[in-house]
């Protein structure tokens, strides 16, 4: 009788603990800057009004060069629309790596790089639990985190362009709706 209520507080317990490690979707996101090797930043808050994809990557990793590679083509295809890529490295020594990560991938939107912990924050995710790459966030136009994928997920997949492309048009053809929306809204009556 002992052994099956401590197991089901076991249970019980275990399964909180996996729900405490997903982040909040959707969430408001806080500000986040990215530190570039010219010794600026870039903020997150620079980009309001855009759908912005923040993706969080290791230099060296195959999966982050990849999806760095279709960011980039979307990036100059949805640029244009008002969606905006920001890459950040995380690994140990980052700044050393970021200036060979630009030369070797030539990506069209700015890459620099943060601390772990800074990142972990940022991500919701606990420290005590393993980060793998890379991370994406989406940030819709009125800075709200619409979605965030681990590089464990499916959306990182053999389908990933397409779920990426889904993804932007989604929120892009939200935000011009919305947008016209909230101004109307913020209008008092005479």
């Amino acid at each position: 009788m002992a052994f099956g209520r401590a197991f089901r507080i076991g249970v019980c317990l275990a399964v909180l603990s996996l729900s405490a490690i997903a982040a909040e979707i959707p969430r408001r996101s806080p500000e986040f800057a990215i530190s570039l090797n010219n010794g600026k930043q870039v903020l997150l808050s620079q980009y309001r009004g855009k759908v912005v994809a923040l993706i969080f990557i290791l230099t060296y990793c195959p999966h982050c060069q990849k999806t760095i590679g279709y960011l980039s083509q979307l990036q100059n295809e949805y640029g244009p629309r008002g969606f905006q890529v920001l890459a950040s490295a995380i690994e140990d020594m980052a700044s050393m790596a970021v200036p060979d990560f630009i030369k070797r991938f030539q990506p069209p939107f700015p890459v620099g790089y943060n601390e772990r912990n800074t990142v972990l924050e940022y991500l919701q995710h606990p420290v005590m639990f393993r980060l793998l790459m890379p991370q994406i966030v989406f940030v819709d136009r009125q800075g709200t985190i619409r979605a965030q994928y681990s590089g464990d997920d499916k959306f990182f997949g053999e389908d990933q362009e397409k779920n990426l492309r889904a993804q932007i048009e989604s929120l892009l053809k939200e935000g011009t709706g919305t947008k016209h929306r909230t101004a109307q809204n913020r209008r008092k009556p005479t």
